[in-house]
């Protein structure tokens, strides 16, 4: 009996559980579960679920030898346990398995199986050949709780319109901030998913979410935006972002998503030969999907302009690409007041270079005014106050 339990079971990687659980929790509402043949042969053709926008069939198809076995062996009504890191998640009572094409999978995810796509090339190592479908349950406390509390702030707040921003924030800069405002404007509770992906590029989750979490404490009203973890797992990628996006905002119970209008997911498409946009997919969702300017700094109106309402030519312009301003972060350097509020680019440096100073606080007495008082100071303070002298123009 040990040996037949050991082979009943699925080993799963962590964006899997995720997907999992997010369809368990309703937030990917109407699909929720796993999708036999039938359903995924017609989902795959119509781009269709239940009248719904939905860009491709959801499945569980696990790669690994063990799991390739373990699926071939499996028959309608056995149960099958759910591991992840050595650790039973879950588990799924079978009702059917087929076999399908991991690069027919692949462009309905990416539009693309070139292998040279970095989304094709680090999904197509976890994508088995054969598909498991039946009712399932996974235990993942992320998500139930990221749910509870969404659904608790609304309560709270009596908020009537709730508006999502689906953010990285990698790091938040000045443009982040306006955006977030605007929202605020035309709401009366903004929730601000934050992506929190499967991979190590960037800045890690926690620095995010402190520097955000330093901004909304410091500088805007109480009870007005919360922060939620969206884990960003291969489903949510390409064109279909937007469409995954809107999905969970509405599921999560936003009335509105907010997005720039230099998305990446916000162009133009081809589908059955015929050019759609975002709007065209998610016109079936019952979710207003609200589109603001892109923001640039523009050094003769001395301000943050939308590049619509700007006069200047793009030369005047100093533009919050995340990508450049990380590279000044990871450099150890303060990006400008400009690009990033200094309380946040100090927030994110003491945490990327604890200890980084010998004697910061001779440092900081040596370099800084001050009262005439011994006080403690942390590195975050240092950062700022080297801001302030950093803009002080008198003798320039």
């Amino acid at each position: 009996m040990a040996s037949l339990k050991r082979n009943n079971q699925l080993h799963i990687d962590g964006e899997a559980l995720s997907t999992l659980s997010l369809v368990q929790e309703g937030l990917i509402s109407p699909v929720n579960k796993l999708m036999n043949e039938q359903e995924a042969i017609k989902v795959r053709e119509t781009k269709m679920y239940q009248g719904v926008s939905f860009p491709f069939p959801f499945l569980l198809t696990p790669s690994g030898k063990k799991n390739e076995e373990c699926l071939k062996s499996l028959k309608k009504g056995d149960v099958v346990e759910l591991v992840h890191e050595k650790k039973i998640v879950g588990e799924l009572t079978v009702d059917e398995t087929f076999h399908i094409s991991p690069n027919d999978r692949l462009k309905c995810i990416y539009g693309t199986d070139d292998p040279s796509h970095p989304g094709v090339k680090s999904t197509m190592k976890r994508l088995g050949s054969i598909a498991v479908t039946g009712n399932y349950h996974v235990n993942y406390p992320l998500i139930t709780a990221s749910k509870k509390m969404v659904q608790e702030k609304i309560e709270e707040t009596g908020a009537k319109n709730v508006s999502a921003l689906i953010l990285a924030a990698n790091p938040l800069n000045r443009a982040h901030e306006r955006m977030i405002r605007q929202a605020m404007e035309q709401s009366d509770l903004v929730v601000i998913f934050l992506l929190k992906p499967f991979t190590n590029t960037g800045l890690r989750y926690d620095v995010r979410y402190d520097a955000i979490l330093t901004f909304i404490e410091s500088f805007l009203p109480a009870n007005k935006v919360m922060v939620v973890p969206l884990e960003n797992s291969y489903i949510f990628a390409g064109y279909n972002e937007l469409i995954l996006d809107a999905l969970v905002a509405k599921n999560y119970g936003c009335h509105n998503l907010i997005i720039g209008k230099n998305h990446a997911g916000l162009g133009l498409f081809y589908d059955h030969d015929k050019l759609n946009s975002v709007f065209d997919a998610t016109k079936d969702i019952a979710i207003n999907v609200i589109t603001v300017e892109q923001y640039v700094y523009c050094n003769k109106c001395r301000t943050l302009v939308s590049t619509k309402t700007c006069p200047h030519g793009q030369h005047h312009h100093v533009h919050y690409h995340s990508s450049s301003i990380l590279k000044l972060i990871n450099a150890g350097m303060m990006p400008p007041s400009v690009l990033m509020r200094k309380e946040v680019s100090a927030n994110i440096l003491s945490s990327l270079f604890p200890e980084r100073f010998e004697h910061l606080q001779e440092l900081y007495d040596a370099l800084m005014p001050n009262d005439g008082l011994i006080e403690e100071h942390s590195e975050k303070d240092f950062y700022m106050k080297l801001m302030g002298l950093y803009q002080t123009t008198s003798l320039t």
